[in-house]
């Protein structure tokens, strides 16, 4: 009765929810950036959690992310997860004041091994965003921005944060939500995926080189006409309520029909039509003998929801 669980949450908790996933105190986490709850039945909520720094990523960050989402991929209670940012801002990217001896001060006896020792460290802040798109529930993440006690207009950068929304699989955000690719402007090139997983994200080669090379900032309107975001909320309340319905949306139906469809959409990605369809024969050559399938037509005979299946964990 997993319908009944997660609308019972949803009505009954929604406002504590609200509460909890945007407060400045956050709940209880064994990590310094990042705070972790469970709005609701099979859903696991991540946040972002150094507000009073506009969650900028420090060197911690950078290793707790990857940590949080093995230790998350290990749940077999965990079907969705949602990754917000705490306080007015989803993140101001990379806190090059703590991060600046790695970056700007590589180690190494001459160029070569400066060289060497700043491709790994590069490589491994790669690996904090990709292991988002490798890992095998959906994700959804919210952005947003309001204007409470921040000084300045607030968004989300990258300095990495457009970086971790492309990993995502669903993105949603507020109306005065802003992106901005900011690198150009201090002198670098984004190097940890925004890069790569924009354009195929947005599709319009154009409109990325525009943002990546101008550094502007794009408004909501534009991110949801440009397919960034999917969705566009008046506040942030109604943002995650919004999130935590389709999360349970997800969280209702098939894992193994969940699983299969994120990791061939990616698939799908990187590949031709002709590469993408015999993986997925061979995908769907055992996938298809899962139980979910006979339950769930059983369910459509009968006409009712998904969500009334008591599926097997993975």
């Amino acid at each position: 009765m997993l319908s009944v669980i997660v609308r019972s949450a949803l009505t009954k908790c929604n406002q504590s929810v609200v509460r909890a996933m945007s407060s400045s105190g956050g709940p209880a986490s064994a990590y310094t950036t990042l705070a972790i709850s469970h709005p609701a039945e099979s859903i696991t909520h991540v946040e972002l959690h150094r507000p009073e720094k506009l969650n900028a990523m420090n060197k911690a960050f950078w290793s707790e992310m990857v940590d949080c989402f093995n230790e998350i991929a290990g749940d077999p209670d965990c079907r969705v997860v949602v990754v917000s940012g705490a306080g007015k801002i989803f993140t101001a990217g990379i806190d090059l004041m703590d991060m600046a001896s790695d970056v700007l001060q590589p180690q190494g006896d001459d160029t070569a091994r400066i060289s060497w020792n700043l491709r790994q460290k590069i490589t491994k802040y790669q690996e904090t965003f990709s292991v988002i798109e490798k890992f095998l529930v959906s994700e959804y993440c919210f952005t947003f921005k309001t204007l409470t006690h921040c000084h300045v207009d607030c968004g989300c950068y990258a300095l990495e944060g457009v970086d971790l929304i492309t990993a995502c699989d669903i993105r949603l955000c507020t109306q005065d939500t802003w992106f901005q690719v900011k690198e150009v402007d201090i002198g670098l090139a984004a190097d940890v995926g925004t890069l790569q997983r924009l354009p195929k994200v947005i599709g319009s080669r154009s409109l990325v080189n525009e943002l990546a090379l101008t550094a502007r900032k794009m408004y909501a309107d534009e991110a949801k006409s440009s397919g960034l975001v999917s969705r566009v909320f008046p506040d942030k309340e109604a943002m995650i309520t919004g999130a935590l319905e389709m999360a349970g949306e997800i969280a209702g139906r098939s894992p193994v029909a969940v699983q299969g469809t994120k990791i061939n959409l990616i698939y799908a990605r990187d590949h031709s039509v002709a590469e993408g369809l015999d993986y997925m024969a061979t995908w769907n050559m055992s996938m298809l003998q899962t139980q979910d399938v006979m339950k769930s037509a059983q369910a459509a005979m009968e006409k009712k929801s998904p969500k009334t299946i008591a599926f097997s964990k993975l």
